[in-house]
C-alpha cells in the first residue's frame, strides 16, 4: 500500500495515544443517554473512561449544547485536545458555530485544549456546499481565528474523485476523511481491506493533488456497529464484527501511519432512527466503541 508522506509528516505534531505509528482519536457527542446537554463535569467523566486508549477527540457542533464553552475546560483539566466543530450548511448554523467559537476561545486556558477546527462534515458528501462555497467559509474561519488549524470533514470518496480538489488547493491546513467498510455493505471479512484501500485512494489523491502544500490529513471517521446495530447489505451489526474490524482495520491503518478518528466513543441512546442510502431505517445508537455508561466494549489495545 503506497503511504502518504503527509500523513508522516504530521505524526510529530499530534498527542500520543497508542503505541503505534498513527494517532488513535475519538469521535464524541454532546448529549447524555437522556438526551440532556453534557456539562463540563460529563466530559471530565469521559475523559477519564478514554484516557488509557487516547487524549484527542473531535465534535462536530461548537454551539450545540454549548460544547465549546463546556468540553475545552474539561480538556484542558484532563490533558486532552479536541478537533472542534463547524455546521455551515446554512449562514445561521455557521454563524452560531462561529460566535460560539469567538466566546469559548476568549479564554487562553480554552484556546490552549484545541487541537484544530474543521468547518463541515460532510457537506460535499450531501450536496448542502459546493466545495468553493466551502472553502469561502473555511476561508473566513481561518482568517477569524489566524493560529487555529482549520479543515473540514468529509466522505473518502469526495477527496478521491477530484470534489474536494478546490478546497485541497485552497490553502487548508487539515483533511479528514471518512471511511465506513459497514457503509459500503462490506461482510467482515473484507471490511480492513475495503477500509484500507479506501484510505489509500483517498489519502494518495490529495498527496498529487496537494503537490508541495502544507496540508495533514487523517481518518475523520471509521466504525462498525455493535450489538443492537441494524445490518447494511452484506454488512452484519455486532460486537464481535466490531472488534475484528478494530483490530484487522483501524489497528493495521494505525500501524501504517494512518491517523484514525473512530466513530464513535460512546453509544448515543438519544440518538434518532437514520435513513440509510438502501432507504431502510438504520440504528445509530450502537456505534460507541464503549457503553453509554463508559464501559469498553472490546480491548482497544493494538
Amino acid at each position: 500500500m503506497r503511504q502518504s508522506s503527509l500523513i508522516l509528516a504530521a505524526l510529530a505534531t499530534v498527542p500520543a495515544a497508542v503505541s503505534a505509528a498513527g494517532t488513535l482519536g475519538f469521535a464524541l457527542g454532546n448529549t447524555l443517554p437522556d438526551g440532556s446537554c453534557k456539562m463540563q463535569a460529563d466530559y471530565e467523566s469521559d475523559f477519564d473512561a478514554l484516557k488509557s486508549v487516547s487524549t484527542l477527540v473531535r465534535t462536530y457542533s461548537s454551539s450545540s449544547c454549548n460544547t465549546a464553552q463546556q468540553i475545552l475546560p474539561a480538556a484542558a483539566a484532563k490533558g486532552f485536545k479536541v478537533v472542534l466543530g463547524v455546521w455551515p450548511d446554512t449562514d445561521d448554523s455557521y454563524n452560531l458555530d462561529k460566535t460560539a467559537l469567538q466566546s469559548a476561545l476568549s479564554d487562553s486556558g480554552n484556546a490552549g485544549a484545541v487541537y484544530a477546527i474543521t468547518v463541515g462534515s460532510e457537506a460535499l458528501y450531501r450536496g448542502s456546499l459546493t466545495a468553493q462555497a466551502l472553502l469561502s467559509k473555511i476561508k473566513d474561519m481561518q482568517s477569524t481565528f489566524p493560529s487555529m488549524k482549520i479543515g473540514t470533514a468529509d466522505s473518502w470518496n469526495k477527496f478521491q474523485d477530484g470534489t474536494a480538489d478546490p478546497i485541497i488547493q485552497g490553502g487548508v491546513k487539515l483533511i479528514l476523511a471518512n471511511a465506513f467498510s459497514y457503509w459500503q455493505g462490506q461482510t467482515t471479512a473484507n471490511s480492513s481491506h475495503s477500509y484500507l484501500d479506501d484510505l489509500n485512494q483517498a489519502f494518495g489523491h490529495v498527496q498529487t493533488v496537494a503537490d508541495s502544500l502544507d496540508i495533514e490529513i487523517w481518518n475523520g471517521e471509521t466504525g462498525w456497529p455493535t450489538d443492537g446495530g441494524t445490518n447494511y447489505e452484506s454488512a452484519m451489526a455486532g460486537t464481535q464484527n466490531a472488534a475484528t474490524f478494530y483490530q484487522q482495520g483501524v489497528c493495521a491503518a494505525l500501524a501504517w501511519g494512518f491517523n484514525v478518528f473512530y466513530f464513535e466513543a460512546f453509544d448515543e441512546p438519544s440518538k434518532p432512527p437514520s435513513i440509510g442510502t438502501n432507504g431502510e431505517s438504520a440504528d445509530e445508537t450502537h456505534w460507541g466503541a464503549y457503553t453509554a455508561d463508559r464501559v469498553a466494549k472490546f480491548p482497544m489495545s493494538c
